[in-house]
């Protein structure tokens, strides 16, 4: 309760789908987004612009790694945790951070949560037509299955014409054999390799 008063409704669903993963109290957490928690950012501007206090909890949860850091102290976890942004790659991002980690300690789970929520005005022009809210939590492991993700450069101007984490759940839900993703600097490639037994 204590957690779900301090965080936003985005945050919540990160968190939601981060503690129903088996294994969270040692997994490696990866938290990834390209804006964070925005909402508690323009708070703290428009506190600013008014000459009023800024919020502590506003301020305290409005870094990347806000979210990490309260999961790993509501379930004990003391292994490391790593914030990615990249703008519209950052979940691709975060999942290469994630296979790196599972390569350097194979015995120890990752958890790659991803979240991201349209920007609100006047800021929204800096977003995409087809932003979406989306909170989605992957455990990379030993026993599941097996994926293989590759990237080569965009063309200069395009960009993904689809939110990256439909595509994924896509892939994930057996929907899609592979996706590709084309993002502001590179275009990535996931394929299934191999079902899990």
């Amino acid at each position: 309760m204590l957690l779900r008063r301090r965080i936003s409704r985005l945050g919540q669903r990160a968190l939601k789908t981060a503690w129903n993963q088996p294994g969270k109290e040692h997994a490696r957490l990866i938290f990834s987004s390209r804006h964070g928690e925005f909402g508690r950012t323009l708070s703290i501007m428009d506190s600013l612009t008014q000459g009023t206090e800024v919020s502590p909890a506003d301020f305290t949860l409005s870094v990347h790694h806000a979210l990490a850091g309260l999961l790993s102290i509501a379930t004990g976890n003391t292994q490391g945790h790593t914030a990615v942004s990249a703008g519209m790659e950052s979940l691709f991002y975060a999942l290469l951070e994630g296979a790196v980690c599972r390569s350097e300690r194979p015995e120890t789970p990752v958890l790659v949560a991803y979240y991201d929520e349209p920007l609100p005005k006047p800021y929204a022009a800096f977003g995409h037509d087809d932003d979406e809210t989306v909170a989605l939590t992957l455990c990379l492991d030993q026993d599941g299955e097996e994926f293989h993700m590759s990237w080569i450069p965009s063309a200069e101007g395009v960009s993904t014409s689809r939110a990256p984490g439909g595509q994924l759940l896509d892939l994930l839900d057996g929907s899609a054999r592979s996706a590709v993703i084309v993002g502001e600097r590179l275009t990535w490639t996931i394929e299934r390799t191999h079902a899990a037994a």
